[in-house]
């Protein structure tokens, strides 16, 4: 960090630099910028030393989950206990939730469809008996499809301490709406509680953007490694599905979340750039979940009221994955096509269905679609889990896009939720968007 600093304040001191430029040079997305491209530099010339960084990456990301489990306690709870009618919360949840639904089907659909149509897959023709699937062998035996029952029964916490060790977002949102909502009837009896928590929640948000400080280096390690590990020369022999799901992933941004922005009367663009440095954050560290603090403060001050903030954006964390979805019907498919595997229009739709219950609960961390995905072709039947060798070398390159769709897509669903139950400030959104 002190590199960047001093390179920048050397810049500054110059009397050619005008004060647009100061701003530019001093400012978090350009750091991360240029921290991404020295990452990507060192990696390519040396593998060995960037390979050595990866725990700058590691350590950024811890820094943020370290403080998630709190930030969504304190911006749940004061903002359900702010709420005057409890059905209000209800009725939110249960509009996100739909919402949820329809979009990440949407985007599975998206994802099947172009998989079927461009074929990146096709004419690879391997045989999965004779793949390596050491490297697999942890992951497959002990993740397994989440069922219909298991699912709500693992969003209830053993106990409250446990939910907030693990991190689980779920558990942890369970418990905060519940507490929330007692608060909420409670009223004056329990005011200094809200405003201790107000206060914590304040305190919070003032140790992450000293956090954000370091976000350069987290960016400039992560990406170092990833390039370091797997190589640029790696991509080649995959490079048809890379491409295909960045620009499926880019369609559905633009095509798909730019229409529902649209018919908000917002513009896809301007949110984009808007939550820019998010974006950064999640490009160079390949997690959605990094940028999650500074989203919540973002869509709060773009005119979303606090309490709906405070619930769509944790629970569209487990819910509302857009990237990860099409992410996992594309990587099925391909596994299906490359092994030479018949997977007719059946077999699509009973995937389709299996995928609309294994997307949901998956977190926004690295590896978790990759995870996800694992333990979902065991319940397809015929598509070989050993294919998932093909793509595991790959796979973190493409979870920076699965991340970043997963973002704009809870960028867009707050927005939504906000407007459905007239909780935006339209003027103060429409000044930003």
């Amino acid at each position: 960090m002190l590199i960047f600093n001093g390179f920048c304040k050397a810049l500054l001191n110059s009397s050619a630099v005008m004060t647009p430029t100061k701003k530019i040079f001093t400012s978090l997305y350009f750091q991360v910028i240029v921290a991404i491209v020295i990452g990507i530099l060192i990696g390519h010339f040396y593998p060995d030393t960037a390979v050595q960084l990866k725990p700058l990456g590691d350590g950024f990301i811890k820094l943020i989950k370290m403080l998630i489990g709190p930030v969504i306690f304190c911006t749940i709870v004061t903002g359900i206990a702010g709420m005057q009618d409890m059905k209000k919360v209800g009725s939110v949840g249960a509009k996100a939730l739909i919402y949820f639904e329809v979009l990440t089907t949407i985007a599975l659909g998206v994802g099947l469809l172009a998989i079927n149509i461009i074929k990146p897959g096709k004419g690879m023709n391997i045989d999965a008996s004779k793949l390596d699937t050491a490297a697999l062998s942890n992951i497959t035996a002990t993740k397994q499809p989440t069922g219909f029952v298991e699912f709500p029964m693992n969003m209830i916490p053993t106990n409250i301490a446990d939910a907030f060790a693990k991190g689980d977002l779920l558990q942890i949102l369970v418990f905060s709406v519940l507490f929330g909502i007692a608060a909420s009837k409670l009223g004056l009896k329990v005011q200094p509680v809200i405003t201790f928590i107000k206060g914590f929640a304040d305190i919070l948000f003032a140790i992450i953007h000293t956090i954000m400080k370091l976000a350069p280096l987290g960016a400039l390690g992560a990406m170092a490694f990833t390039i370091g590990k797997y190589g640029v020369g790696s991509l080649q022999s995959l490079a048809q599905l890379m491409g295909t799901f960045y620009l499926t992933c880019a369609f559905f941004i633009i095509g798909v979340l730019g229409s529902v922005m649209y018919f908000l009367k917002l513009n896809i663009c301007k949110l984009l750039v808007y939550i820019k440095e998010e974006l950064l954050i999640v490009l160079g560290t390949s997690s959605s979940e990094s940028a999650l603090p500074g989203l919540i403060e973002k869509m709060e001050n773009v005119g979303c009221s606090k309490p709906v903030v405070g619930l769509v954006i944790p629970t569209g964390y487990s819910f509302n994955l857009d990237g990860t979805s099409i992410y996992l019907t594309m990587a099925s498919v391909f596994i299906a096509q490359a092994t030479n595997t018949e997977i007719t229009l059946q077999h699509q739709v009973t995937l389709l269905l299996i995928l609309m219950v294994t997307s949901k609960g998956a977190a926004g961390v690295t590896g978790s679609g990759f995870i996800t995905l694992a333990a979902t072709l065991p319940a397809t039947g015929n598509i070989p889990v050993a294919g998932l060798a093909l793509i595991l070398g790959i796979d973190r390159f493409m979870s920076e896009a699965r991340a970043l769709t997963n973002i704009i897509g809870n960028a867009v669903a707050t927005l939504v939720v906000s407007k459905w139950e007239k909780e935006i400030d339209m003027v103060q959104a429409k000044k930003f968007l």
